[in-house]
């Protein structure tokens, strides 16, 4: 018996470049536009409530991931004018023209709101900024993962069904969490309620990609970045217990708190790390390319087998 060939490839050469973008600026990037898509929802609905406690921190929170998160993101792309270039040509079909048009008006809609709760001026019209942000908020929290799954990048490119809802989930656990950080717990029902979800749909989201994936999930489970998918998952395990046991304590609450946000933060450095590191070993791009085309050419030979000779 000849023994299954073990894969090389050309002098271990990578296959596709590794991607260019920076860390941290890219996950903090990720993190805080998670943070702030969800708060800007969240802070919708304590307006709608009348929550005023938790509206505040919410408005904050939206306006200020947005602001500080672009400024990570201006630093990845090096020059601010590369953003505003951006901004000249909407392409639907490119996931990063996309995304600047829907960070671009929730950043502003975000400021608008949170200038207008935090001074009184012109209420009406911070009204109508809030529910601007609240409806790009989703599209905030998630472009990014239809950005990443747009690229060659195995690890990123494969996830591309369960990649948002991971990132919608995270980012509900990170605006839940800093809200539970900062709001009283009397007020913090909702709060609560989006991060108890949020971790939930993360947790089911990352087990279900790493099942699918197969070999490509490796990245996910080893080295660094699956180090680093193990704590997010550990700390997501234990804010959900933290925040069921602190609905009535403000000091397990807020600890809740800083810990969904560290786990938020925490799966996406991982994610992005699993992408840079699928694209460095050439295997996770060539053995699935082998597996796809010996799955054709058996269905090819199965469908001929069934064509009736002449």
């Amino acid at each position: 018996m000849v023994p299954e060939p073990e894969f090389e490839s050309y002098y271990g050469r990578q296959i596709i470049k590794t991607p260019t973008w920076k860390t941290p600026d890219v996950p903090l990037y990720l993190f805080l536009g998670g943070l702030a898509g969800a708060s800007a929802v969240l802070a919708e609905g304590a307006a709608l409530t009348g929550n005023a406690s938790l509206e505040r921190v919410t408005r904050l929170a939206a306006a200020t991931g947005a602001g500080i998160g672009s400024v990570f993101l201006i630093h990845d792309l090096g020059r601010p004018m590369r953003f505003l270039n951006m901004l000249r040509v909407f392409k639907v079909t490119s996931p990063l023209s996309v995304g600047s048009f829907i960070l671009a008006p929730f950043a502003s809609f975000a400021s608008a709101a949170a200038g207008s709760h935090v001074t009184g001026l012109l209420p009406r019209l911070g009204r109508l900024a809030g529910v601007g942000a609240a409806a790009f908020g989703p599209p905030l929290v998630t472009y990014t993962a239809a950005l990443f799954s747009n690229t060659a990048v195995p690890a990123w490119h494969e996830a591309h069904r369960e990649l948002p809802f991971v990132f919608a989930g995270s980012g509900a656990g990170a605006a839940g969490g800093l809200a539970m950080l900062l709001v009283p717990v009397a007020d913090s029902r909702p709060a609560r309620n989006m991060a108890l979800v949020g971790a939930a749909v993360e947790t089911v989201a990352v087990e279900r990609m790493k099942k699918r994936l197969g070999m490509i999930a490796e990245p996910y489970e080893q080295g660094p970045s699956g180090r680093l998918m193990t704590t997010a998952s550990r700390l997501t395990a234990a804010a959900v217990a933290l925040t069921l046991l602190g609905r009535r304590s403000r000091p397990v609450s807020a600890l809740a708190g800083l810990t969904l946000m560290a786990a938020s933060a925490t799966t996406r450095f991982g994610v992005f790390e699993a992408g840079l590191a699928s694209a460095r070993d050439p295997k996770y791009t060539v053995v699935p390319q082998k597996e796809r085309l010996a799955k054709r050419q058996a269905a090819e030979a199965a469908a001929e087998e069934l064509v009736p000779a002449r």
